[in-house]
């Protein structure tokens, strides 16, 4: 299986079709992406026992207590703990092993991210079933996010090299994918858990298995389909550019991924990355409850406050602001292959600078439209902000690329997104505390989201000014040629000798084979975008 797998045996011949690589990507990341869904998880969890009503656990039963109780339900706060995890095993990683993906291929990272992501999500279901929680955190928690850290960065080398012409663009129909996969995954998880549901099991252990096949069929299929171009290869008619004006920060050389540490770019970009997804996490996961808070009752045609709303219309707002959550889905997803594509044409620096411009006065807006009662105003640069949020994800590795060179992109940008898992822990700190310090002071509900705004603003300063800073790399940084030319022998970049033809595909792929490729992702992204705008239509009601 291991020769199978090797890279040397995954070289395209002459007639691949680079089209397939991209629906082969978001197989993966679709699949992957469902960690930003797991919340649906935690309510039906939260009452695996108590069925109706949850069963609480003594006030003897600490942290570390509940990760091995059976006879008591898990608190939401205790189940988050997971969705942490996916985020920090992401990142380290991504880290730790992207190194060793340049060097196996993404084939091979593929299948392992299959088994890791897929294969934690069934065992997690005999954690349900058995009411162990640790099960759950060592499955899904740390074999599943080592899956999603391998899965997250395992496309990103090869979309680069086979789309040098549209890097951005390239990465972007990737990243879209991983926006997307709680869109599709979150409301098929919903309507598994009620239909296993009975009056003695919530349906969480069927529908954790059931999805754990589903994905690993579905992000086999994608690692199977990853092919690497043969060196020198290019696309027709395309020959790169000089450095000259807006392309003298594209190189075309390679820098060693072990040197990154030591290069004052990457922790520019580093920068650039943590302040960005920083704010933009912010937002998220104060979007819900800052809708609600700051416009009340109006959202239901009446002049009431937030803590004056009783239960049935408490319930009536929330049902809004889940359209509202689900409308800035849609711009966080749509933002990702926007921005991206459009990194090409005005280039990556370019297009962080407009995230930090354009986004800060968004940020600086909010308290003004929330103020004046302006919900347009309010709903239209959150939009804005979460379409640049994942903007930024789609465009750092093309960014990277053009700094340090496509040889090692994938390990460089899985060392970068240790910036996320700090990001993580950042944004929701600072929106959490300054949330309820505010409260403290005694401030009315609808600006206690002021002060934090503002400070997100600072946050985005700080990542344009690093934005600005960053130049292109002094040459001592690059692989000298005899070092490139070990680091590909390394990396089995050799052309497939004639005496091995079944690793080579010299057909022209049939245009049925790309058509069905993307079909097979377009579906499930279609079904998932309905299933959103459903929810949205609620909230422009």
């Amino acid at each position: 299986m291991s020769s199978f797998l090797a890279k040397e045996r995954i070289i395209a011949g002459s007639g691949f079709n680079r089209w397939l690589v991209p629906p082969a990507a978001l197989m993966i990341h679709l699949c992957i992406g469902m960690a930003y869904g797991f919340s649906v998880f935690w309510l039906p969890l939260s009452k695996a026992i108590g069925i109706k009503e949850s069963i609480k656990c003594g006030a003897d039963i600490g942290f570390f207590a509940e990760l091995f109780v059976s006879d008591c339900d898990w608190k939401v706060s205790t189940l988050g703990w997971m969705y942490t995890l996916f985020f920090v095993l992401l990142g380290s990683s991504a880290a730790i092993w992207g190194g060793w993906l340049e060097r196996a291929g993404p084939r091979k990272a593929g299948v392992i991210s299959a088994l890791c992501w897929s294969l934690g999500m069934m065992v997690s279901a005999l954690g349900i079933y058995l009411h162990q929680f640790w099960i759950m955190i060592v499955a899904s928690g740390v074999i599943g996010g080592i899956g999603l850290g391998l899965g997250y960065i395992s496309p990103v080398s090869t979309l680069i090299k086979w789309f040098p012409d549209r890097r951005g663009m390239a990465t972007g129909m990737a990243i879209m994918g991983f926006g997307g996969g709680a869109m599709i995954g979150s409301p098929l998880a919903a309507d598994l858990m009620k239909y296993f549901s009975t009056p003695t099991d919530v349906g969480v252990a069927q529908t954790f298995l059931v999805m754990g096949f589903l994905y690993l069929v579905f992000m086999l299929a994608g690692a199977f389909t990853y092919k690497v171009p043969d060196i020198g290869w290019k696309p027709k008619g395309w020959t790169p550019k000089e450095n000259k004006s807006k392309n003298a920060m594209i190189t075309h050389r390679h820098v060693h991924v072990e040197q990154v540490w030591s290069i004052p770019q990457f922790w520019l970009i580093w920068m650039v990355l943590c302040m960005n997804v920083s704010a933009g996490i912010g937002v998220i996961g104060m979007a819900s409850p800052m809708l609600q808070e700051v416009f009340g009752g109006t959202l239901i045609g009446i002049d009431t406050k937030f803590v004056d709303l009783d239960k049935a219309q408490l319930t009536a707002i929330a049902s809004i602001a889940a359209g509202f959550t689900a409308l800035l889905s849609i711009f966080n997803i749509g933002g990702r292959f926007f921005w991206a594509s459009l990194s090409d044409v005005i280039g990556r620096k370019g297009t962080y600078v407009i995230f930090f411009i354009l986004g800060g006065a968004m940020y600086f807006s909010i308290p003004a439209s929330a103020n004046s009662n302006s919900l347009i105003l309010f709903v239209s640069a959150c939009c804005l902000i979460l379409s640049m949020y994942g903007g930024g994800f789609a465009t750092v590795p093309a960014y990277l690329a053009d700094i340090f060179g496509s040889q090692m992109v994938g390990a460089i940008h899985g060392r970068l997104l240790t910036a996320w898992a700090t990001a993580g822990i950042l944004g929701p700190v600072v929106v959490n505390y300054m949330r309820d310090y505010q409260i403290g002071l005694g401030l009315p509900r609808e600006q206690v989201y002021n002060q934090t705004m503002y400070i997100l603003v600072g946050m985005l300063v700080i990542g344009l000014i690093c934005n600005l800073l960053v130049k292109p790399l002094d040459q001592k940084w690059f692989m000298t040629e005899e070092e490139l030319v070990e680091e590909k022998r390394l990396a089995h970049e050799k052309i497939i000798p004639i005496s091995e033809p079944q690793t080579v595909n010299n057909s022209i792929t049939p245009l049925w084979i790309v058509v069905t490729a993307w079909l097979v992702v377009g579906i499930p992204m279609a079904w998932g975008v309905y299933r959103a705008l459903l929810s949205v239509s609620k909230f422009i009601h």
